[in-house]
This record gives C-alpha cells, sequence and structure tokens, in this order.
C-alpha cells in the first residue's frame, strides 16, 4: 500500500508536470496583450471609418478584421490621438459599437455586436468523397474538424470577415474569404485538389494531427459539447488506434486509457458473465450501445467499433442506474453508413491457432444518395494456452441510413453475435478459511492445464436491434427518438472450479451446471436537443424521457460437483470429465429432486422491471470562456418481483424513487486551449428487498444506494491540436450500502442487513495524447486510486475491496509511421503498461491474496497504403505470468505473435 511519503511524492510529480504544461502558453499569452498598450499618435481629416482603421493599425504594426455590415465604414469623421493606447484609441473611434477586443498575434477582431454567426460547408476530394479529418479554421480564433461526411461547423463567431483555411498535415493549405452576419449560418464549401486515395495516404502514414486525439462526443453529455467545454473527464479510444494495434478482442483496446483494468474475463453465465473492469475502485461493463443499454453475456467484436469512449465517475444522472456503475461507464460508439463506396477485408493470424477474417463494406444505395449502408461482419477462432479450451465467433452488423431531407434523417441497424467456447478456467479461492498460499506462485499450480475438456461449452448469442428519428424542428432545437432492443442468452455448460477443503490449496473441486437463460431489454428515449440564448446567454440544453423494460428468465439446472482433482500433480481423474459423463450425473441429480424436491433444486424463474425516468441538463455560457452545467434526473423503478416457476411464488417485488444531480463549471484560462473544471456527479443503484430473521424486529426494506463525486482537474488543448491533456482529481463516496450486523433482541441474537455501509474512492488520473511532430503520435496515462470500505461487514471493513482492482495503472503507446518518400506508409509502435499489485481477495477471514505487478509490453511493425495493409504484432513481449480475477484466479494469455493483411476498396 502507497504510504503518505509515496502520496506526496506522486502529488509533486503531477504538480511539476500540470506546471510545465501550463507555462507555455500562458508566456505566450502575456507576450499578446501588450499589443492593446502600444501607444499612437495620428492626426487625420475628413476621412472614412474605414479609411481610419486601416491608418490606425499602420501605425501600430496591425490588422483589424471586422464586420463592415455592423459598423457604417463610409462615415466621415476626423481623428487625434496623440499617445494614446490602441485599445482607447479604438473606443474613442467606435463608441458604444466596441463590445469586444480579440488579439491574435498583431491580428485584432473587432468585436461589434453581441449575437454571432456560424460557417458551415461540406469538404470533399477532387474524385467527390468526403474529406475526413481535413481541419477547417480561423487562425488563433475557432476550428473544427471535418467529420466522416464531408461536414463541418464553426459556431459562435462574431460577425466580421474572415480568412477560411482548410487544412492538413502533409497537404496544401486552401483559404477562402468569407464574411459572418450576425445571427446567420453562412455556407462555404471547398474541393481539395487532392484525390480520395492521396487524402487516404497521408491520413495512413501518420499525417493526421494527433490522430489519436478524437474527443468529440455525444454520449459524456448527450448533446454536442467539446472536450474543454465539457466539465466531465472522458476518454476516447478512435478505430484508427485499434487498426494500429490489430485489435481482435475489445478488451485490448482499454489499455490506452488511464485507471482501467479488466479484471474478470467473460464467463458467458447469465448473471456476472460478461468481462469485468474497475474504474475509479469500482466495477463496470461495457453496457452502451449508442449510448443505449447493450449488455453481453459473451465478448464485444472490434470490427463495428468507431470509438470506444469511457465517461469517467458516477453517471446516473443521465444515464440512469440499471446499467452504468459508479466509477463511470463504458460506450461503443458504432461504425455508421457513409455516402462513398468502400470497404476493407482484413485476414488476421497468428498463436494458438488465431484466425479472422473480418470485411467492412459501405456506400449509397440510390445515386441521390438519400439510402445509405454498411455491413459489418467478423469469424474469429482460437484456442487456449491450456491443455484445453476454445472460443469461436460470428459477427454481423447491417446498418442503413435515410436521409429523407436536411432535416429528417431515419437510421436502422442491427447486430448478431454468436459465441461458442469453454469456459475459462477459473479457480475460485477458499472464503471460509486463512490462505495457505497468498500469490499465485505459491500456489505452484501447473497454469498450462485448464480442468475443462473442449466438449464442455456455452453459447452465448447475442442480437441488438436500433432505430433512430433525428428531426431537426428548428435552427435551434432538434427531436431525438430511439427505440432499440437487446437479447442475450446462455445456453450450455458452466464450469469453475473451486479451492475447496480445509487443509490444502492443492485440490480443486470441479463444478459444473446446465445454463439456459435469456435477458431482454428494452428501451425508448425520446431527447429534444436545444441550442438557443435568453437574455443574450448560450443555453445548450438536453431535456428527455426514457422508459426501460428488462426481463430475466432462468432455467438452470442445480450444480454438480463432479469431481475433486489434484492442481499440481499428475491425477488419475483429471482426464476424466466429458460432456456425457457431466450429463450423466446431472440427470443423477434430477432423479434424486424428483424424490426430494428439497435437494438439488434446479434454478427456474423470471423477472420482470420497469424504469421510468425523465432528466434535462443546460449548459449555460455565463461567458464565452465561464461555463455552467446543471442536470437533473428523476428515475422511478418498478420491480415487478421474481416468480418462482417450480411453486409459482412471486416474490421481491418492490418500488423505487431516486433523484439524480448534476453540477459542473468549467472556466477557460485561455479560450479554447486550457480550461479549469470542477464537477458534482451522482450514481445511483436500486437495492432490493430481504427477509429479515423473524422476531429480530428490523426492516428488509432499503433506498438506493447513491454515489457523489467531487472532482476538479485542468484540460489542455494546444498548439494547434497536436496536444491533448487531462488532469484531475476526484473523491468519491457511496452510501446506503447494506451490510451485515449482529444485533441483540430480547437477549436473542440475530444476524441481520442493515443499510449504513459507505465507502470512499479517491485519486489522480493524467492522459496525454501528443502528436510532436509529423508521423510520430504519443498517449501516456497515469492512475492512483484508493480506494476503501469505511464502514461494512466487520471482515471487510477498513480494507481496499476487491473489485477496485489495482491502486495504480500506467499506459502509454508510442508510434511512428514515415510520412513521406519511397517507404512512407512504413511504420511501428510500441506499448507498456504497468498494473500494480491487485488485493484479489481481502478479508479478515482469510487474509490478503495478491496478484502480484507487472508489465506488458506490446510491439507491432505496419506497411500502410490506400490499397493494403501489412502488420505484425507481439503481445507480452517478455512473456510475463499474469492473472485477472475477483476471489477468482484466470491464468492469461502468454507471448503471442500475430499477423495481419487488409485489402481496401
Amino acid at each position: 500500500m502507497y504510504k503518505g511519503c509515496t502520496q506526496k511524492k506522486q502529488f509533486v510529480i503531477f504538480l511539476l508536470l500540470f506546471c510545465s504544461m501550463v507555462y507555455l502558453p500562458l508566456g505566450s499569452y502575456a507576450w499578446q496583450s501588450p499589443v492593446l498598450e502600444k501607444k499612437v499618435t495620428l492626426q487625420l481629416n475628413n476621412v472614412s471609418l474605414s479609411d481610419a482603421l486601416k491608418a490606425l493599425g499602420d501605425d501600430a504594426g496591425v490588422q483589424f478584421s471586422y464586420s463592415s455590415t455592423q459598423l457604417n465604414v463610409y462615415k466621415r469623421l476626423n481623428v487625434s490621438f496623440k499617445d494614446k493606447t490602441l485599445k482607447e484609441a479604438l473606443a474613442d473611434l467606435l463608441g458604444s459599437q466596441l463590445k469586444g477586443l480579440s488579439v491574435n498575434g498583431t491580428q485584432i477582431t473587432i468585436q461589434t455586436s453581441g449575437i454571432k454567426g456560424s460557417v458551415r460547408g461540406r469538404v470533399t476530394t477532387n474524385d467527390g468523397k468526403p474529406a475526413e479529418f481535413v481541419t477547417i479554421g480561423v487562425k488563433g480564433v475557432k476550428s473544427a474538424q471535418v467529420d466522416a461526411r464531408g461536414n463541418y461547423l464553426l459556431k459562435d463567431l462574431e460577425a466580421g470577415t474572415y480568412k477560411l483555411v482548410a487544412s492538413f498535415v502533409g497537404l496544401g493549405v486552401q483559404q477562402k474569404e468569407v464574411t459572418v452576419i450576425a445571427g446567420k449560418t453562412v455556407s462555404v464549401d471547398f474541393v481539395l485538389t487532392e484525390s480520395n486515395d492521396q487524402l487516404e495516404e497521408v491520413v495512413i502514414n501518420g499525417g493526421s494531427t494527433n490522430k489519436f486525439a478524437v474527443k468529440k462526443t455525444t454520449t459524456a453529455a448527450k448533446m454536442p459539447l467539446g472536450n474543454l467545454e465539457n466539465p466531465q473527464v472522458y476518454t476516447t479510444i478512435p478505430k484508427t488506434l485499434l487498426t494500429e494495434q490489430m485489435v481482435t478482442e475489445f478488451s485490448m483496446s482499454l489499455k490506452n486509457s488511464p485507471g482501467i483494468y479488466k479484471i474478470q474475463g467473460s464467463r458467458g453465465i447469465n448473471a456476472d458473465g460478461a468481462s469485468a473492469y474497475s474504474m475509479r475502485g469500482f466495477r463496470t461493463e461495457a453496457s452502451l450501445v449508442d449510448g443505449v443499454p447493450s449488455q453481453t453475456n459473451g465478448e464485444i467484436d472490434p470490427v463495428n467499433i468507431e470509438r470506444v469512449e469511457l465517461v469517467k465517475g458516477p453517471s446516473g444522472t443521465l444515464y440512469g442506474g440499471a446499467v452504468v456503475a459508479f466509477g463511470g461507464l463504458i460506450n461503443i460508439a458504432t461504425k455508421k453508413p457513409v455516402d462513398t463506396l468502400g470497404g476493407e477485408l482484413n485476414y488476421t493470424t497468428g498463436s494458438y491457432g488465431l484466425n479472422r477474417l473480418s470485411a467492412d463494406v459501405y456506400g449509397p444505395v440510390n445515386k441521390d444518395k438519400k439510402l445509405l449502408f454498411r455491413m459489418t461482419a467478423a469469424y474469429q477462432n482460437q484456442n487456449s494456452f491450456q491443455d484445453a479450451g476454445f472460443k469461436k465467433s460470428v459477427f454481423l452488423a447491417p446498418s442503413f441510413e435515410y436521409r429523407a431531407n436536411d432535416r429528417l434523417t431515419l437510421s436502422l441497424n442491427a447486430s448478431f453475435y454468436e459465441m461458442e467456447g469453454t469456459s475459462p478456467t477459473s479457480i475460485f479461492l477458499n472464503r471460509s478459511r486463512a490462505f495457505f498460499a497468498t500469490t499465485p506462485k505459491e500456489l505452484n499450480y501447473d497454469w498450462k492445464r485448464s480442468f475443462t475438456s473442449n466438449d464442455i461449452t456455452m453459447k452465448n448469442p447475442t442480437v441488438n436491434a436500433r432505430a433512430q428519428i433525428t428531426y431537426k424542428l428548428s435552427q435551434q432545437w432538434t427531436s431525438q427518438t430511439i427505440y432499440s432492443s437487446n437479447t442475450r442468452k446462455s445456453d450450455g455448460f458452466y464450469q469453475y472450479e473451486f479451492v475447496r477443503l480445509a487443509k490444502t490449496d492443492d485440490m480443486l473441486e470441479r463444478n459444473i451446471s446446465l445454463q439456459n437463460s435469456v435477458n431482454t431489454a428494452t428501451d425508448i428515449q425520446q431527447n429534444f436537443i436545444g441550442d438557443f440564448k435568453i437574455a443574450g446567454l448560450r443555453n445548450r440544453l438536453v431535456v428527455g424521457v426514457d422508459y426501460l423494460n428488462q426481463t430475466i428468465n432462468n432455467n438452470n439446472s442445480a450444480n454438480l460437483a463432479f469431481d475433486t482433482t489434484s492442481a499440481v500433480k499428475p491425477d488419475a481423474s483429471y482426464a476424466r470429465l466429458s460432456r456425457s459423463l457431466v450429463e450423466f450425473k446431472l440427470a443423477q441429480l434430477d432423479a434424486i429432486n424428483k424424490l426430494d424436491p428439497t435437494k438439488f433444486q434446479p434454478t427456474k424463474n423470471n423477472t420482470k422491471s420497469n424504469i421510468y425516468s425523465a432528466y434535462a441538463s443546460n449548459v449555460l455560457n455565463l461567458t464565452d470562456r465561464l461555463i455552467a452545467m446543471l442536470s437533473l434526473r428523476i428515475d422511478r423503478f418498478h420491480n415487478r418481483g421474481t416468480r418462482n416457476q417450480i411453486n409459482n411464488i412471486l416474490s421481491s417485488s418492490y418500488l423505487q424513487t431516486a433523484v439524480s444531480p448534476k453540477l459542473g463549471m468549467v472556466y477557460q484560462v485561455l479560450k479554447d486551449r486550457v480550461s479549469l473544471f470542477g464537477n458534482y456527479m451522482n450514481g445511483f443503484s436500486y437495492v432490493p428487498p430481504v427477509t429479515q430473521p423473524q422476531g429480530s424486529g428490523v426492516s428488509g426494506t432499503f433506498k438506493p444506494q447513491h454515489a457523489n463525486q467531487f472532482e476538479a482537474g485542468v484540460k489542455m488543448e494546444l498548439f494547434e491540436g497536436r496536444l491533448s491533456f487531462t488532469a484531475s482529481a476526484y473523491d468519491i463516496e457511496v452510501e446506503n450500502m447494506t451490510r451485515t450486523e449482529a444485533i441483540v433482541v430480547d437477549g436473542s441474537n440475530y444476524n441481520v442487513t442493515v443499510q449504513n455501509g459507505t465507502q470512499k474512492s479517491k485519486g489522480v488520473e493524467l492522459e496525454l495524447i501528443s502528436n510532436p511532430f509529423e508521423g510520430m503520435n504519443i498517449i501516456a496515462g497515469y492512475s492512483y486510486n484508493d480506494s476503501k470500505l469505511v464502514k461494512g461487514t466487520a471482515a471487510l471493513e477498513g480494507r481496499r475491496p476487491a473489485s477496485a482492482g489495482p491502486a495504480l495503472l500506467v499506459n502509454s503507446w508510442i508510434s511512428y509511421a514515415i510520412p513521406r518518400g519511397d517507404l512512407k506508409g512504413l511504420g511501428l509502435g510500441t506499448g507498456i503498461n504497468y498494473i500494480g499489485e491487485h488485493k484479489t481477495s481481502n478479508s479478515a477471514i482469510t487474509g490478503v491474496f495478491t496478484l502480484p505487478s507487472y508489465i506488458m509490453a506490446t510491439a507491432t511493425v505496419f506497411y500502410d497504403k490506400p490499397q493494403y495493409r501489412l502488420g505484425v504484432k507481439v503481445d507480452n513481449l517478455a512473456d510475463e505470468k499474469y492473472f485477472a480475477g475477483q476471489g477468482v484466479l484466470t491464468a492469461q494469455m502468454p507471448r503471442t505473435i500475430a499477423a495481419s493483411l487488409t485489402f481496401k476498396f
């Protein structure tokens, strides 16, 4: 555990890094400020205002930008200034028409109106395709990146005439003059001299400025909101990074975010079956797709991922408490149809029989490009590194988009995922006695043994369907209607191992059950998103209602303790496990249950619940630099109970209401470059009732749990987007946790459940994404978390929860691609992740079992061209032996090698 001195040392390092990051832009700002303090002397008679401004600018060595429609430039006047500052001279010259001045070097923008305008347009290559990633901007004022459809939008520009610049590292610059009119949106289109292939070649060779710093997302705030305007911390992991790292498994992508750790792989079962992660001291899952609930009992295929979004901290105000956790949420933004024809076909092969084939095809369906289509698909098969075990999957995701007109867009997409495989080796540690061994090494197990058989398998199909109607009601308001359906299944055998014996860790009990469960979720959302002004102050508001229906159907066998076998030496019973023998023994349990229903009971039940929610979130610009966020959600949860299908008894129905507020403040120290932020965020989860011991007199009805976070930090986007940096410190407290307590009533002892438990989790996170020079890209992250169960069950109180994961995590990735010349497209990348020790079991009853810290190194070499891509990657370079699990041990993959070939069209 980190002591106080170590924490102070970490804080000093953080402070030094922060100060060094702030110094350069502040110094630059201080250098610019004296421009307005220059002394000027000018004497003119009967000249126009435009001539007077030109003469004033010549005298001061500056240039003015202003709107000729806002100023009477033909007005005749006399000018007499002697040793006045430039700022004073402009105030005398313009009087009440002057609303403000914006300085960028020797360029001064004269602001003459509180009402601002916008510029929008489309940027295409010379062969008519969208020019994604091109930057459109007014230097020193505002910039935007062209999206996948070729569109851009510059909002809140002062009225005036500007030079609009289209730029892209490695390509020529185009300029167009544009006059911004207050309260209007002006259209300016660009056609690049380069073709789509030429543009793509620059992108893949690293020419894109900071291609990994894709901070655009509507998930964090449920509305379009810039990173520097948002008081929340979030990380986005774009598909370009997934391609460079040859990601074949979803969890690989999350290594690029600070503060997240894979605590458990997918086990395939209905409850707690998906891969789980720890964030900010709490367990979470990837439970949202395109911002709506979408869960799986299996895995997530990366072929359909546009980007992965991690919103840090409790997020109940906008996303409720049903599918998101207190540490944050993980959302997958899927690939969408585009209006250009193209695609790619990829084959990857590698260690332990890895074979993966994936495809991505997209384009317009009709000539007017109103109907668009995209299809992604993948097949993957890989064996375990152990003596048995495999996983194979098929994924298919069609997507349609119909652009009826400029105001109405209809979207429809679905995904079909089928996975079959053996249960990963999961060794549950003993929970009722002190550990003999306290690390995996001390156990001395043969970790290449799987303890399973390749015919003991589980199937996990997942089907998602989503429809969205987006309708622009006016220039200020948009309506968004979303329907989504999610179905996930567990069908087959679930197996795990247990260190059950009282006097030794050497023997493992093999447990197997037959699972047949179906979970469904139907979500309907209606959002109204506005961008308008009241009393001259800009408001960005989302108001919505949400209905979520969840149904769980279980039809599972009793648990079969198949046998006990040695984990440290040869055992004749080890190879006895087979599907036929398991089925025979389960039939025996079923026969016993029919004679005595109290023994070996199967689980046959169904549960239904409804959640009705209303929420609102407003982002208010108090000034152009000071921004406030105020948000509120009201949730009504109705659990309609669990019906036991064996005895037809309905139990555990209950109603709960949760209110969740969120507040945030942002101050942009340097406009569009440096922001200081703070937030208060809330999350909640529903707590089912319990049956208390008869005679205890204690109620078994509870309130929702709540997590409250206070966070403050700094965000930077410097050097024209080449450097993105975020640093924050947070403090989360969870209240209304349940715990067991021994009480005495009328001389009798009772073990009851009470709701006064608390957990605290605090820490710091740093994230740096940089493009220091052409072709070079760097990602680095650091997180430290201190989590403690302050008040809980006696055996756990005062300890770090096992679900909190490691306290210390460090991530990094650095890559370089030759940007030009005969070898352009040739590149290499390497990543190092440090994972601190994890107390996977931490109890006064058992003691502490520790998963040791380790360093995970990855390296890749690639050759990326517009028509094809070749890549080779090595994971776990040092062949580290490491483990995952919460109270469970699962050995992870040793060193692996993979090679990939992609054809593009």
